[in-house]
């Protein structure tokens, strides 16, 4: 499998008993038993294009002749980075053909046939062909440039790192944003999402936390869409990349409760998808399935595993690979019948309708519990504070003063964190959730128990309680670190 920014490959023959001449008609009539077709003939060879098939990119032939040797090329035209060993394959064609005719101890015919052959020959003075060379190749920045057949994917890459490059120039860090300035710019973040900004959906799908994470799903996002986007066109190609995105956006924001999510990545699974649906087809040339195949289902399956890892969004992942099979699927009735202008037109505007459809409906109905549960840590937050006051009265402070605080302040304000946390463990939370607010809980207990020891400490003039208290301030410590954990 060749893979390089200009997809070929190319070999040298000797031309034995042949002349110049002889050579060229030996090349010009293999060429036309092969079916190329020819777009430059002259003394000094041939460049030939190969035909098209549904799934087969076409690949430029140069032949070119010296008086002693025949050098041949088969690049791949167009934006193809990966051929598959096909341009190796165009070179069997010819040489082994030419291996055969090479050796023939009959030529006396030969002459005659290549005077046939003079009259179809270039002799202006631009005949001369160039030097097999990949001088004219497209390089490097020839892939973010939109061409026939590689039109969205360039637009998608360059959109992503202008986002990402725009962040950064306004502070976001490059190597490990901030989770609250992923958010300010747009991520996928359930209790802001569910608060009306449905458009989180759509925006988190062009955000990266850090210039690792963007370059990986760019290259990811470049690898496909060569391979994808000539055979869907540029309609059904960004019909499936932004369907795929919003759907691993809304299965992302249905499993994960305080999970800040940002990257293509869901979408880039689902034009994996896409493209696996097809494989599974025929499609795509038999001879070509097989290594396609291969490659791409041990990407998605290590991605997959990989997404395992803590931080990494695999419900996502999921949600855009599901999707997009079920778009690749969908796709297969127009991909066959091109010539029908109606189904091109109507699967993508059909999918589009459904698909918003869908997530509108799971949007929906997703509960805004954690909402309701942020609300009432902001709440708790704020009760912990004010209780926790006792601890910054000055040195000085009257016994009653400390008296008063302890019980109409500290104690006072626990008892009411204590019921914030009772109603907030009665909400459709996450079981992680369900453990913190336990934990809290406890801890507000042990607050509630420790406060009353110092009160009586106070109260009493006595030290007979300082065991009491240092055994639960101890145990709130504990249950801090526990809660950090969380």
């Amino acid at each position: 499998m060749a893979f390089s920014f200009n997809a070929n490959h190319s070999e040298v023959l000797s031309l034995e008993n042949l002349t110049k001449q002889q050579a060229l008609l030996v090349s010009y009539e293999i060429v036309n038993q092969l079916g190329w077709n020819i777009h430059h003939l002259s003394e000094n060879g041939i460049i030939a294009f190969t035909n098209r098939g549904l799934f087969s990119w076409i690949a430029k032939v140069t032949i070119k002749i010296n008086d002693e040797s025949l050098s041949i090329i088969s690049e791949s035209v167009g934006s193809e980075m990966i051929d598959f060993g096909r341009n190796k394959k165009n070179l069997r064609k010819f040489t082994f053909p030419f291996y055969d005719l090479r050796y023939l101890n009959d030529t006396s015919d030969l002459q005659e046939r290549y005077e046939a052959l003079k009259p179809l020959l270039d002799t202006t003075e631009h005949a001369e062909l160039k030097e097999i060379n990949n001088e004219n190749a497209p390089g490097f920045l020839s892939l973010f440039i939109p061409k026939e057949g590689y039109f969205i994917t360039p637009i998608v890459i360059l959109l992503n790192i202008a986002v990402f490059v725009y962040m950064v120039l306004y502070g976001v860090s490059v190597f490990m944003p901030a989770s609250q300035d992923l958010i300010n710019w747009g991520a996928n973040f359930r209790p802001v999402t569910l608060q009306g900004q449905w458009w989180r959906l759509f925006t988190c799908c062009f955000l990266h936390i850090g210039i690792f994470h963007l370059l990986l799903n760019m290259y990811a996002l470049m690898y496909i869409g060569i391979l994808l986007e000539p055979l869907l066109g540029k309609t059904k190609f960004i019909t499936a990349y932004l369907i795929t995105g919003i759907s691993a956006s809304i299965v992302s924001l249905w499993w994960h409760d305080l999970t800040v999510s940002a990257g293509a990545s869901g979408a880039i699974f689902g034009m994996y998808g896409v493209f696996l649906a097809l494989l599974t087809t025929s499609l795509i040339e038999q001879s070509a399935r097989k290594a396609l195949l291969t490659s791409i289902g041990v990407f998605v399956l290590y991605n997959l595993m990989n997404g395992m890892k803590a931080g990494i969004d695999n419900a996502a992942h999921i949600g855009g690979l599901l999707s997009g099979l079920i778009i690749g699927y969908a796709f297969i009735p127009s991909l066959k019948n091109k010539e029908n202008k109606k189904l091109e037109l109507f699967i993508p505007v059909g999918l589009t309708i459904a698909a918003l459809v869908i997530i509108g409906i799971v949007y929906k109905s997703l509960n805004n519990d954690i909402v309701v549960y942020e609300k009432k840590m902001d709440e708790f937050a704020k009760l912990e504070k004010a209780a926790l006051k006792i601890y910054n009265l000055p040195n000085g402070t009257p016994n009653q003063t400390i008296l008063y605080e302890i019980k109409e302040s500290g104690i006072y304000n626990w008892n009411k964190s204590l019921i914030v946390l009772k109603e907030a463990r009665k909400l459709e939370i996450s079981p992680k959730l369900f453990t913190k607010t336990d934990l809290l809980i406890d801890y507000c207990n042990e607050r509630i128990n420790c406060y009353n020891f110092i009160y009586k400490s106070i109260d009493e003039h006595t030290d007979i309680y300082k065991d009491s208290i240092t055994y639960y301030d101890q145990l709130i410590q504990q249950t801090i670190e526990r809660i950090k954990k969380q």
